[in-house]
């Protein structure tokens, strides 16, 4: 991963973010609970999953770990309380992102997993490209419910992020 991919995933996720809150803040707070057989069960069990998952990770990568008792862990039972922290985290990611350095890729990231508490040691790039794939991985069964639900959320590739121009 290079240090402009990086910073480029950083906005992809936080343009994905906003759109993706502007639907589901049209939901009911019913309809986002309700249990529609999803791995986190719900579209709000997404959203907190999404949430508590950059939050492990910023907390690794800045050298702060997040306590964290499981990754079902829900965060914020208020909507707004978890929209507001979105919007932060997706900030701090995004100042991350752009502080990055092509050497601060190449070292290694060394933690403990939360699904079984060893030790692991990886590239901090290996681990950067994982981060952004599971943000990515999780607003994809995000959008198959919002789907499921009837609504529409627009384009999510990340060749139309906004500032991405083709080549002429």
């Amino acid at each position: 991963m290079q240090v402009r991919q990086a910073q480029v995933m950083a906005a992809y996720n936080k343009w994905m973010n906003v759109k993706l809150y502007d639907v589901c803040a049209q939901l009911t707070d019913g309809e986002r609970k309700k249990d529609r057989a999803a791995f986190f069960k719900s579209i709000h069990g997404t959203l907190n999953h999404l949430l508590l998952g950059d939050k492990i990770w910023m907390g690794r990568f800045k050298g702060r770990p997040f306590p964290v008792k499981g990754l079902d862990q829900e965060l914020y039972s208020d909507f707004e309380a978890l929209h507001r922290e979105r919007d932060r985290m997706d900030g701090e990611i995004v100042d991350w992102a752009a502080g990055l350095t092509d050497e601060i890729l190449a070292a290694d990231l060394e933690y403990t997993s939360a699904v079984n508490p060893e030790k692991r040691c990886y590239v901090l790039w290996v681990a950067v490209t994982h981060f952004f794939n599971h943000q990515t991985h999780h607003r994809g069964q995000l959008t198959a419910l919002l789907s499921q639900c009837g609504r529409e959320y627009g384009v999510t590739d990340l060749i139309w992020l906004p500032g991405i121009q083709p080549v002429q």
